[in-house]
């Protein structure tokens, strides 16, 4: 589990914040501690990822939570389920935003639209 405790980091640690040049790990929204893994069947892992908005009423905690979703869906390398929710108390609507973050309906819909698709790629492409 630690293996795919430090590979799901090193998945997320490079994604981009939306509006800033900076990394979520640089601006500490995603930490060591924020990653969750455990076994739940054979050869397959529930992850957990808490994250943390720079300010309480971040308006892009959801695209966020988007880019971290799409992220780990292409590059973990283990059969896995993800939940991804905003640290408690972090958030003055983490309840909504947690519930669109989780909700695969949602999540195909957001990508299905060219703007915000586009923002995500951007978010989430590795560095050359």
């Amino acid at each position: 589990i630690v293996g795919h405790l430090f590979s799901t980091l090193d998945i997320i640690r490079t994604i981009r914040d939306p509006e800033k040049p900076n990394t979520l790990e640089e601006l500490e929204v995603v930490t060591e501690s924020c990653v969750e893994v455990q076994e739940i069947g054979e050869d397959e892992y529930l992850v957990i990822i808490r994250f943390t908005p720079t300010v309480p009423h971040c308006s892009l905690a959801t695209l966020i939570g988007l880019c971290l979703r799409i992220k780990l869906q292409r590059c973990l390398p283990f059969r896995h389920k993800l939940e991804i929710y905003i640290s408690e108390g972090t958030h003055s609507t983490e309840e909504d935003i947690n519930k669109q973050i989780n909700d695969k309906e949602r999540v195909a819909a957001a990508m299905e639209n060219p703007n915000l698709r586009e923002i995500v790629e951007q978010c989430v492409t590795e560095p050359d």
